[in-house]
C-alpha cells in the first residue's frame, strides 16, 4: 500500500503519471494509450470534443472505471485505483459536474457529508470551525456556513463542492466543467478559487469546453481526440491550433476568420 500521507510533494514534482492507459467497453475503445502527467502546483486542462474520452479518463482516475491496460504512478509508485475510496485514500479527489450537494442541508452539513465520524465525530462546533477555516483559506464568498445550499448561487455551490473535496487534504483535485452554466461574476469567482487551490501546492485537473476559462488558469492544455492524446499546448496557443487539434481539421471557422482578417489588413494597409 502506498503511504502517500507521509509524502509532502515539492512544487513542480510529478504527482501523477499515466502511461499507455487504455479502456475498452466490450468492442468499443474509449481510451487508447493515454499518457498524462500532473505536477504539484499546476493546473492541467483536459479538453476535447464530446466523445473524446475526457469523462472516461476522469472516471478511471476517480476509481469508478478500471483501465484495461497501462500503468498509473502516484507519487512515484505504481498504484491500482480499483475503487473511488482507494482514489480518495491515495489523495485524488473529484468534483463532478452535478456537484452532489444536498440543497436542504447547510454548508457545514454538506462539507462533512459522509465524513461525520472521522475525525470530527459529529462534533458540531469542531465541524463549524473547520468549515470556516477552510472557506477562509480559500477566500470563499459564503455568507454563513449555516446557510442552506438552496439559497447559494452557482458559484458559491461550486465553492462548497471544491472545499468539501479538500477536506481530506488530497494531493490532486479533478474538476469536471467547474464553470458550466455560471455567469461572468460567478465564473471569475470559481477561476480565482482554482488558482488558490493551485497555490496550496495541489495538482489540479480541469475538464472544460470553455477555452477562455482554460487559458485563464491552465499551465498546460492536454487535448484528447477520439480517445487518444492529440497534443499538449501552452495557454498562449492560438485558437486555430487548439480547434485543429480538438477537431482534427486544419480548415475550420477559426482559420477562415483569421484568413479574412489577414486579407482585410493587407487590403487596408495597401490603401494607406
Amino acid at each position: 500500500m502506498v503511504q502517500t500521507d507521509t509524502i509532502v510533494p515539492e512544487k513542480g514534482s510529478i504527482l501523477l503519471r499515466l502511461s499507455k492507459i487504455s479502456k475498452k467497453f466490450g468492442a468499443v475503445s474509449a481510451l487508447t494509450d493515454i499518457n498524462l502527467e500532473v505536477r504539484a502546483g499546476e493546473v492541467v486542462a483536459l479538453v476535447g470534443d464530446n466523445g473524446a474520452g475526457k469523462s472516461t479518463l476522469v472516471k478511471v482516475l476517480a476509481g469508478v472505471h478500471q483501465p484495461t491496460s497501462g500503468t498509473i504512478e502516484f507519487c512515484g509508485q505504481d498504484v491500482s485505483l480499483d475503487s473511488p475510496s482507494r482514489a480518495l485514500e491515495l489523495g485524488i479527489a473529484t468534483v463532478f459536474q452535478d456537484l452532489a450537494l444536498c440543497e436542504n442541508l447547510d454548508v457545514v452539513a454538506n462539507l462533512f457529508l459522509g465524513h461525520e465520524m472521522s475525525p470530527w465525530n459529529l462534533d458540531e462546533v469542531a465541524m463549524e470551525v473547520r468549515a470556516w477555516t477552510l472557506l477562509k483559506e480559500l477566500a470563499a464568498r459564503i455568507p454563513s456556513v449555516r446557510e442552506p445550499i438552496a439559497s447559494l448561487s452557482g458559484g458559491q455551490r461550486q465553492t462548497v463542492a471544491i472545499a468539501r473535496s479538500l477536506l481530506l487534504d488530497p494531493k490532486i483535485i479533478m474538476l469536471d466543467e467547474p464553470t458550466a452554466a455560471l455567469g461572468v461574476a460567478q465564473t471569475a469567482e470559481v477561476l480565482n478559487l482554482i488558482e488558490r487551490v493551485r497555490d496550496r501546492g495541489l495538482g489540479v485537473i480541469i475538464i472544460s469546453h470553455n477555452m477562455e476559462d482554460v487559458r485563464a488558469v491552465a499551465d498546460r492544455i492536454v487535448v484528447l481526440r477520439l480517445g487518444r492524446n492529440n497534443g499538449v499546448f501552452e495557454p498562449d496557443a492560438s485558437n486555430q491550433e487548439l480547434v485543429a487539434s480538438i477537431t482534427g481539421a486544419t480548415e475550420n471557422s477559426v482559420s477562415r476568420r483569421n484568413e479574412r482578417k489577414a486579407g482585410h489588413t493587407e487590403t487596408t494597409g495597401s490603401t494607406l
